[in-house]
């Protein structure tokens, strides 16, 4: 086991996330899951298998094609409440919105637009909604981030669990569902090929990726959470701005009938999720967004070399959008219409399947991606 104490490449794995026992894991679930596909048709509907793997679940029922996912925070709402003890600031309404844009974040990458988000807030103790400005907050992110998707909210669950989650803490979760847009075939990367454009739409940070390896640095910073970055703004602040949803861009997107051959969510494995898609296919990143003070702080602090970073954070890069060879200035033109920064950052080429990224000079090979479907 690594030490925490030494701080490198293996720092998120010190931080408590392995990715392969992780991934190892999933896919042990892909295999029961599999066997339960044919159950759709008793209700006149049909799974599409081949969209395990993707970030969402696609199946068929009568005429309309809906989408699935459920997703978790994580452990940014302990930041949450850590940030709140040592500086006073009530950001739960940042870590609910971070919740929501996780779920349909992941979501939307299949070109599903969601319909109705539920939540799952569990906590360690009914006593933490005692903080009624706390749970006030967390209602009013939540809310606020189902209106900016254009979502309902349909309501969820709030379990007790003492003994499982601490007394202390909330763990935030939720599901939703999808339809893809009138007339649109789910977005699987059946289209993608050589030659189509890579737009790459800006991160606000650190999303919600990255929490146990923020903490774990802010236990090994002098003052903790209040300790201030370059520009002078506490780190636990910047630790919190909440995601950003890219649902509006890909309904925008549709709308426009842009040749859209893949949609990638940026979150953990960083750009490694670039070539997410099961394709013998090379993608050369040849500009990359600004990355956010707190993201270049916190591979500083955690002494990873960009090889490490880029494929641990987001490291601004919040949002890929795959899409025909010449359309990605339209792209462009419709995501910053949204007030979203976004650039034509490279392109997808014939190849063994890998990433190019020459601003950093490092290239991932296939290898290193051991991703498996997102089926727990």
């Amino acid at each position: 086991m690594s030490d925490p104490n030494q701080p490198g490449e293996s720092a998120y794995a010190s931080a408590g996330v392995d990715y392969a026992t992780l991934d190892a894991g999933k896919r042990l679930a892909l295999t029961a899951a599999l066997s339960t596909s044919g159950a759709l048709a008793a209700h006149g509907g049909k799974a599409l298998d081949v969209s395990r793997g993707e970030p969402a679940f696609v199946f068929e029922l009568g005429d309309r094609t809906l989408a699935f996912v459920m997703e978790g925070l994580g452990t940014k709402a302990v930041a949450s409440r850590l940030v709140a003890e040592q500086l006073g600031l009530n950001r739960f309404d940042a870590v609910a919105y971070d919740t929501v844009a996780a779920i349909v974040n992941d979501l939307i990458c299949v070109g599903a637009l969601p319909l109705v988000v539920n939540a799952y807030f569990a906590t360690g103790s009914s006593d933490w909604y005692r903080k009624s400005e706390w749970h006030a907050a967390l209602v009013e992110g939540w809310s606020r981030a189902c209106a900016d998707a254009g979502a309902t909210w349909g309501g969820g669950e709030s379990p007790s669990l003492p003994g499982l989650v601490n007394s202390e803490d909330i763990e935030l979760a939720g599901s939703a569902v999808g339809a893809m847009p009138e007339g649109r075939e789910p977005v699987l990367g059946q289209d993608l090929s050589p030659g189509d454009e890579i737009v790459m739409v800006a991160s606000s940070g650190l999303h919600a990726n990255g929490a146990s390896l923020a903490r774990l640095i802010a236990d090994r910073l002098p003052d903790g959470y209040a300790t201030p970055l370059p520009s002078g703004r506490a780190y636990g602040d910047a630790l919190l701005d909440p995601s950003i949803l890219y649902a509006k861009l890909v309904g925008a997107l549709a709308e426009a009938d842009t040749p859209v051959s893949y949609y990638s969510h940026v979150t953990g494995h960083g750009l490694l999720k670039l070539m997410r898609p099961s394709r013998d296919l090379t993608y050369r990143i040849t500009a990359l967004p600004p990355v956010p003070e707190i993201l270049a702080f916190l591979a500083e602090q955690s002494e990873m070399d960009a090889h490490a970073a880029y494929s641990t954070l987001n490291m601004g890069s919040g949002f890929a959008v795959y899409t025909g060879a010449g359309t990605g200035r339209q792209v462009v033109e419709i995501a910053e219409g949204l007030g979203h920064e976004a650039l034509i950052a490279g392109r997808v080429e014939d190849g063994p399947r890998q990433v190019i990224v020459e601003p950093i000079g490092v290239v991932y090979a296939d290898a290193e991606l051991d991703l498996s479907p997102d089926t727990a």
